[in-house]
């Protein structure tokens, strides 16, 4: 029965990731097709290889996005495992739909074709909550990200700046088709921008608050938090330094958005309770994130 359970809970908490890379992934594809592609602003990654392929040699990018991105799968399934490719094929294949379907839509039409600035911005905002929200649900749009990961496996070199220099490398050489610097530099803003919202989605889906409470009724608001939030909660005795009463102090770790359940819980039961709630840097173990430690290792002559 237990396990029945638990692969439940697994199956709907996949179904919950593919279900967010779809809205990531057609977020993507929109503010690429509608504002980015028209006004000759690059991206990076495989969509901006493929607008320096149709700009310069005229190849739709639906069909060298698809080719480069199955060419860079098929080195990765050989050496990172099918487990990190299976959404990454499923988001790559979204995309390959989306692309013709948003561009038939579109038509010949240049959304914010006289403000440049805006058009990058706005695609930008698209593109960035797009990839954030994939990356939340443990996908991956593919591209630099693969490539990235492939010369992290071997190299001591972090995903962020992996990803950021084959970026800026994919961006600088559109100069060579568009020959001009201030599109250029365009592409320079929208990688900034869209990072900037990458890192704002992932981190709001993960921010994380600690609780000290001291209370009276420290079992019940326990028992509550164990069984209604689902949280674990660490007992702490301690002593009053002023009144030198013994006093009980719950310790909770949680997500941000939780804070509002807790709070309504411990007033339902103690309205009295001392409570003190602070943001943290990261929480990694069981129910959060996984260790970021890496093991290094040296080669001795």
């Amino acid at each position: 029965m237990e396990t029945q359970k638990i692969s439940r809970k697994l199956l709907l908490s996949e179904l919950h990731d593919y279900a967010f890379i779809f809205i990531g992934i057609l977020m993507c594809a929109s503010g690429w097709v509608v504002f980015l592609l028209p006004n000759h602003i690059m991206t990076g990654g495989t969509p901006g290889i493929s607008s320096i392929l149709e700009w310069g040699l005229g190849i739709d990018v639906e069909y060298s996005y698809m080719a480069i991105n199955g060419i860079l799968l098929l080195i990765a399934l050989k050496i990172l495992g099918l487990r990190f490719c299976v959404k990454t094929i499923y988001a790559v294949a979204l995309f390959s739909i989306f692309i013709p379907i948003l561009r038939n839509l579109v038509g010949d039409r240049q959304l914010l074709s006289d403000q440049l600035f805006m058009a990058t911005v706005v695609g930008a905002c698209f593109w960035g909550c797009g990839v954030g929200i994939s990356l939340a649900a443990h996908g991956s749009t593919g591209g630099s990200d693969v490539v990235a990961a492939i010369v992290n496996k071997y190299k001591d070199i972090s995903l962020g700046h992996a990803i950021l220099i084959t970026d800026l490398l994919i961006i600088t050489s559109s100069y060579l088709v568009l020959r001009d610097w201030e599109q250029v530099i365009y592409g320079y803003v929208m990688l900034f921008i869209s990072t900037f919202c990458v890192d704002q989605v992932v981190n709001m889906s993960r921010r994380s608050v600690q609780f000290f409470i001291i209370t009276e009724k420290y079992k019940e608001i326990g028992e509550q938090i164990n069984n209604n939030i689902h949280r674990g909660c660490t007992l702490i005795k301690g002593q009053g330094f002023y009144s030198g009463h013994d006093v009980h102090m719950l310790f909770v770790l949680a997500r941000r958005s939780e804070s509002g359940r807790i709070f309504a819980l411990i007033n339902e039961i103690d309205p009295r309770a001392f409570v003190s709630q602070s943001a943290v840097i990261g929480v990694y173990g069981e129910g959060f994130e996984g260790f970021k430690a890496r093991l290094r290792t040296k080669k001795h002559e």
